[in-house]
């Protein structure tokens, strides 16, 4: 495959301008599960102090920001989701004091920080729900959550992680209380937004970060904060705001109230919103200018891997943008996710959480060579690309974690059926032959949290550095070319027919991409080939010929 240097490569990358107020329009966007991607004391946990032992890895791979998954104090009864005090750092991870060391090591490198929300629930073991369930029935502190007097369950809600959504306190005498709603795991009690104690608490959250370096927040199931207060049923059909737990009218008065605070501060702070919602027009009715400056873009990760799927999620993701002015984001996977070698090896190669199965077959070949070609493809289109960590090495999904290891709570409450999220959980390898592959050090008392498939030997930082042909290496000439030339990221885009079997696009004047699908597409004339995701054929005739599932990137001829 064609990994030359990029034709500006001679000249250096320029340096982030860290006061630029666009900054995240264009950003590459590196997320960080942090139990699972470098562990700095040996207890087999990653942490903060083994992040900032890689930030060089970071500066090298070439990204703009870091995104932090829950990092706070926390039981971990959902990997960090079910937060119990927001301005402390679980002590696996490290301590208040490291983090903010990071945030500054990180911004003196050029890499913004990016820290997750989580403002529909709360631990079940914060002060705040231990204090309500102290105070007993009627109390102030009660208000702020869902309880509910009732002989039988208060509603026929489903959690998104399957199973019911309302749990019964035990009174100390025994007796059945109240019930209190938790849309995820009882674990996670919901938070009651029209109380405005949740709403003042959260701007202050907000603050204490801002004021701590931080360059933006990821908003944890953003569009389940407000709750229909009459506790009504699902409707067969609901129409636009007609949810009772999903996407209510009343949400955009809380963003706009925190967008208000992040405007506040010097510098752009950027809210981004974890939005699934099947209607693109209500989607971005969030991305207006007064509420988020982005969110995720999560029909483009679900579509399989097909030329007519992908197309129309491109087109139907760039024309919603287009009248509020927000850029799209690109993401092809993140810790909840199927990593896409392993889907993009399937017969069905879309994603869909009640899809997941043990013993869903996967050809890796196949999907490491459409996961080449996707990572340039989403690469190369208009907006800020976000990368999960691994997916640069072309990480498999581990598949065979035994049972006995698995913790996601999808898995127990599917009743066993779905193997949960922890196949792309599992702690990065770096170097070496064996476990922990320099997660750890090879002397550290503790094995890694979750096991580490042996074959990933095959997939650790340090080997993948000497393979030219490596996935790492493609990520890293990719993400080069894209900070050194002004067509990319966020900026004008246009089709090019090159038939139904391929995807190609023009970025400025001087830029195309070409995605082969079905069958071998020819590429269109052209001075230079700058990067391919898998080596050209000839055709005959001097015309190159761009093998399937493979993507190019390519300067036209004037």
């Amino acid at each position: 495959m064609t990994v030359e240097a990029p034709a500006d490569a001679g000249h250096p990358a320029p340096v982030p301008t860290l006061d630029d107020p666009d900054w995240w329009r264009s950003a590459v966007i590196y997320q960080i599960y942090p139990r699972s991607f470098a562990d700095g004391n040996g207890d087999g946990t990653g942490d903060l102090a083994g992040v900032r032992s890689r930030l060089g890895y970071l500066k090298a791979l070439g990204v703009d920001a870091i995104w932090f998954t829950p990092w706070y104090a926390s039981p971990l009864a959902d990997g960090g989701y079910d937060v119990s005090d927001y301005r402390e750092i679980h002590p696996d991870f490290g301590t208040l004091a490291e983090a903010e060391l990071l945030i500054q090591e990180a911004l003196a490198l050029g890499i913004r920080t990016i820290i997750d929300v989580v403002p529909n629930h709360i631990s079940a073991q914060h002060r705040w729900f231990q204090d309500a369930l102290a105070a007993g029935p009627g109390s102030p502190e009660r208000e702020r959550f869902w309880f509910v007097d009732s002989e039988t369950l208060p509603t026929r809600w489903v959690s998104p992680f399957a199973g019911e959504t309302w749990t019964r306190e035990t009174l100390p005498d025994g007796t059945p209380g109240q019930w209190y709603l938790h849309l995820f795991t009882p674990e996670q009690p919901d938070l009651n937004w029209n109380h405005p104690d949740v709403r003042r608490e959260h701007e202050d959250i907000l603050r204490f970060w801002f004021d701590r370096g931080v360059a933006g927040v990821r908003i944890d199931s953003a569009a389940l904060l407000i709750k229909d207060p009459e506790l009504g049923e699902v409707p067969e059909n609901p129409g636009p705001g007609e949810h009772p737990t999903q996407d209510r009218d009343e949400l955009h008065e809380v963003y706009r109230s925190w967008r208000a605070v992040a405007d506040s501060y010097p510098g752009t702070r950027v809210l981004v919103g974890e939005i699934w919602l099947p209607e693109i027009d209500r989607f971005v009715k969030y991305l207006r200018p007064d509420e988020m400056h982005t969110a995720f873009n999560f029909d483009f990760l679900a579509r399989p891997w097909d030329a007519h799927e992908l197309r129309e999620s491109i087109d139907m993701t760039l024309a919603a943008h287009a009248p509020v002015g927000a850029p799209s984001t690109w993401v092809l996977s993140n810790h909840d996710v199927t990593r896409p070698v392993t889907r993009y090896g399937r017969d069905d190669s879309s994603f869909a959480f009640l899809k997941k199965r043990f013993g869903t077959p996967t050809d890796l070949a196949l999907g490491t060579r459409r996961a080449r070609a996707a990572a340039l493809l989403t690469a190369a289109l208009p907006g800020s690309l976000y990368i999960y960590q691994g997916d640069e090495l072309g990480l498999p999904e581990a598949e065979d974690i035994p049972l006995a290891a698995l913790q996601d709570p999808m898995h127990f409450r599917s009743g066993g059926v779905d193997p949960g999220r922890d196949g792309c959980r599992v702690p990065l390898p770096w170097s070496g032959t064996r476990e922990p592959f320099g997660f750890s050090s090879p002397h550290a008392p503790h094995r890694p949290w979750l096991p580490q498939p042996r074959q990933w030997a095959l997939y650790t930082v340090e080997a993948e550095e000497q393979d030219p042909g490596s996935m790492l290496n493609l990520y890293k000439r990719a993400l080069e070319f894209r900070k050194v030339d002004d067509a990319l990221g966020d900026g004008p885009f246009a089709w090019l027919d090159l038939g139904p079997d391929a995807l190609a696009f023009r970025r400025g004047d001087d830029f195309i991409s070409v995605t082969a699908f079905g069958a071998p597409v020819a590429l269109p004339p052209h001075r230079e080939v700058i990067l391919t995701s898998s080596e050209l054929v000839d055709a005959g005739d001097g015309v190159a010929q761009l093998p399937t599932d493979s993507t190019a990137w390519l300067r036209p001829q004037h």
